[in-house]
């Protein structure tokens, strides 16, 4: 699937370029704990909290149909509905980043603001989680609930278009695996933080804060806001800003998109590597997102979980996947990153499917099966960020994390769309778990085709 051509572009990268420099503790420090200061909005926001505790919860069916119980069809039938409404708005967040993000990241290409284009997607995910606080514990308010959601998801991926980009500065082509574990670690480790401060406030009567309405969940989305605002300083304190390349016509809007179609053409030219790539982690990538935007309501409402018990599996699975991801980090600089990718979306596969075929068997099967989910994502998660950092020809970082965010966000339907399809279909939450693997299995598949790229 490649070409001596390809093996020829990729001999200059952007990396490459970084051989032999040494880079400041505190660069990496910094540009790493952006992981971390944002977690709260994947980890708390989209899974254990704030959709799986409050969102999906009876607090939004019609107050007759919540009456009636968990053993009536009609209970069980409103649930679904909720988890379903939740997906379809994902659905429409991956349908708009999908437009956006292509001209977002390739206007943001040599023009030497990369970091204020950063600051200001940062600033939107913030202004989205405080924003949940308005949101009260009634139908009403469904709504209004999931779209907030779903716009933090459009900007969080914008975001990170720039973050990834960021990669290249900050590490070399033999510490490049290591420094982009380490930003998922840090980003895994403090959701396990965020979700201890949520379970000493549950366990102390939310402190005495009045329950109504669903305050405590608005005040912890509240406070998730505040956590993205001060651990998000050091990155745009220490690392410094590329320097903006030279003066060029800026192209419109749809000028821009017309450009994004050529570099498409382009790479599949010249970075064969590279086009598969993109195609490949656009499809698993969707795969991995859906397995934490779905983990804690498969957790509430197929096995039953409680708040203490979701929390507490939130806290477990974030400190396996952090641990896995770091320490996979020295396996990808040693191996390559595509062993590492493609090991662990096998041990999804199998683990989803597990997960759902041993689903009667009651709670240790979600926290085995769960678990070992976890141990598997993150890996795939970082190996995927350095192997396209390891394949970006030198100069186009930008335009090709663009298009890496484009193409991921392309697909990002099919897991929510399948989530939801399946659990329409079949009237039942488990049925989702299948649409995940589903996807998982057909992005293992490309991932196989792939050429792996060349280590130092």
């Amino acid at each position: 699937m490649t070409s001596s051509r390809d093996d020829a572009v990729q001999a200059t990268t952007g990396l490459e370029l970084q051989e032999g420099r040494a880079i400041p503790r505190r660069q990496v420090f910094s540009w790493a704990l952006w992981d971390w200061a944002t977690q709260p909005f994947n980890t708390v926001i989209l899974t254990f909290i704030f959709t799986a505790l409050y969102l999906t919860t009876d607090v939004f069916l019609d107050p007759a149909v919540a009456a009636l119980g968990e053993a009536d069809p009609r209970y069980q039938s409103g649930i679904a509905g909720l988890a379903s409404g939740l997906g379809l708005a994902n659905t429409v967040a991956g349908i708009l980043i999908a437009l956006v993000a292509p001209v977002l990241g390739q206007r943001s290409d040599g023009t030497g603001r990369r970091k204020r284009a950063l600051a200001i997607s940062t600033l939107l995910v913030v202004l989205s989680m405080a924003a949940l606080f308005f949101v009260q514990g009634s139908p009403g308010y469904f709504v209004l609930g999931v779209a907030l959601v779903a716009i933090g998801s459009v900007f969080n991926e914008i975001a990170g278009v720039h973050y990834n980009a960021m990669l290249v500065q900050v590490s070399t082509p033999k510490t490049v695996g290591r420094v982009s574990g380490l930003g998922w670690g840090f980003g895994y480790l403090g959701g396990i933080l965020a979700l201890v401060i949520v379970v000493v406030a549950y366990s102390a009567d939310w402190f005495g804060l009045p329950q109504g309405d669903g305050l405590p969940f608005r005040v912890v989305a509240l406070g998730c806001a505040v956590w993205t605002v001060l651990f998000g300083i050091p990155i745009f304190r220490n690392v410094p800003e590329l320097p903006a390349g030279p003066d060029r016509a800026r192209p419109s809007i749809l000028q821009s998109y017309v450009l994004v179609g050529r570099h498409i053409v382009r790479l599949w030219r010249e970075s064969r590597t590279t086009f598969w790539f993109l195609l490949a982690s656009a499809v698993f990538r969707d795969g991995l997102a859906g397995v934490f935007a779905y983990g804690a309501v498969i957790a509430s409402a197929v096995f039953g979980f409680g708040f203490l018990e979701v929390v507490g599996f939130g806290i477990a699975a974030n400190l396996v996947a952090g641990v896995a991801t770091i320490v996979s980090g020295r396996f990808d600089d040693r191996f390559g990153p595509k062993v590492v990718i493609v090991s662990s979306l096998t041990g999804l596969v199998i683990s989803g499917l597990a997960v759902f075929a041993l689903r009667d068997l009651g709670d240790i099967v979600f926290w085995v099966g769960g678990l070992l989910l976890c141990l598997f994502v993150g890996p795939a998660q970082s190996a995927s960020r350095s192997f396209l950092a390891r394949v970006t020809p030198a100069g186009r970082e930008g335009e090709v994390f663009g298009l890496y965010a484009t193409t991921g966000r392309a697909a990002s339907f099919l897991s929510p769309a399948l989530w939801t399809a399946l659990i329409v279909v079949f009237g039942a939450t488990a049925w989702g778990i299948l649409g995940i693997v589903a996807v998982l299995l057909v992005g293992l598949v490309l991932m196989l085709l792939v050429r792996e790229p060349r280590r130092p």
